[in-house]
């Protein structure tokens, strides 16, 4: 069983390296995925290196709440924002970026943004306490399957991210990527990924 002082010196050292332009291998509500500050490009090209991930290809990103995705990304429309904060499994919502708080490498073409609001206590801490969103995508090289729980990562994957939060954060999750919702400009509720 994990202590205070144990839990709150992971999310220092996490932090450390989030301030410092690091990557992390981390449990997310859904999967273990691998992130940086959302806020930093060179930080953003280091996943897409670190994957092997076709440039062209998003990431989404982790909110700690509204207020967050409003400062970083742009308005929340009333339904999306129903459907990031009521939504009964993981749901990630595809939303057009307003404001270019983000790295410009993050964004699909289209200038729209994968976003997920966790209810996981160590993602909302580390959200919270950073103060920006951070990247979320699964933590495989690009094609490979995506892992359940620690112990399906690639030792080679985990050997090029700057920062593990350790193994024994793992815990039971949905083991399943989140669903992924986009609104039409009609209102329309597209599900992209069941």
């Amino acid at each position: 069983m994990k202590t205070t002082m144990e839990y709150n010196g992971v999310l220092d050292s996490l932090l450390s390296v989030l301030s410092q332009g690091g990557t992390m291998l981390y449990p997310t509500d859904t999967i273990w995925g691998i992130g940086c500050d959302a806020t930093n490009a060179a930080a953003v090209d280091k996943i897409y290196d670190i994957k092997q991930r076709d440039h062209s290809k998003s990431m989404l990103i982790l909110c700690s709440d509204l207020d967050m995705v409003e400062r970083f990304v742009g308005g929340v429309g009333e339904e999306a924002a129903r459907l990031l904060l009521s939504a009964d499994r993981p749901t990630t919502v595809i939303l057009p970026m307003t404001l270019s708080r983000l790295a410009d490498n993050l964004a699909a073409s289209d200038g729209s943004i994968g976003v997920r609001i966790p209810r996981m206590d160590f993602c909302q801490k580390m959200l919270h306490a950073f103060g920006r969103p951070v990247v979320s995508t699964s933590a495989n090289f690009s094609g490979s399957q995506s892992p359940s729980s620690f112990s399906d990562i690639d030792s080679n994957l985990i050997a090029r991210v700057d920062f593990c939060v350790p193994h024994y954060f793992d815990r039971p999750s949905a083991g399943t990527s989140s669903r992924i919702l986009k609104l039409s400009p009609s209102g329309e509720i597209l599900i992209l990924r069941p």
